[in-house]
This record gives structure tokens, C-alpha cells and sequence, in this order.
């Protein structure tokens, strides 16, 4: 199930994550060993997304699983 999501309601999600950081006890400076995994994790996710759909349309439901990941 896809639900689609407007650039305000995004823009909303952000501000308040932005929000909790700066009131977190983490320094600013280590705020990247907490974002750039979930970057990462988002990407993973999508390529999977992608190569399924990819697989799907070529071979239909019934296939093997094969992704890079």
C-alpha cells in the first residue's frame, strides 16, 4: 500500500525531527551517526523496491528472489 504524502505535511515531519535534535543531548557534530544510516537505509530500501517492481514487470509474481542487496 502506497499513501502519497504533500510537501507540506513533508516539510512538517522535517521540522519537528530538526526540533527534537536540537533539544536532544546529542552534540550537533554526532548527529551524523544517527542520519546518515537511515539515509543509507532509505536508499537500500528503495533499490529493493525498484528491482522488485523491475522483476515483477519482467516475470510477473512468480519469481526468484534476486537483489544486490
Amino acid at each position: 500500500m502506497t499513501t502519497t504524502l504533500d510537501i507540506s505535511t513533508l516539510e512538517s515531519h522535517l521540522w519537528e525531527a530538526a526540533n527534537i535534535l536540537r533539544g536532544s543531548p546529542v552534540d550537533r557534530t554526532d548527529w551524523k551517526s544517527y542520519i546518515l544510516p537511515l539515509l543509507f537505509f532509505k536508499r537500500i530500501c528503495d533499490v529493493w523496491d525498484e528491482e522488485y517492481q523491475e522483476m515483477v514487470e519482467t516475470y510477473g509474481e512468480d519469481f526468484a528472489d534476486e537483489h544486490r542487496f
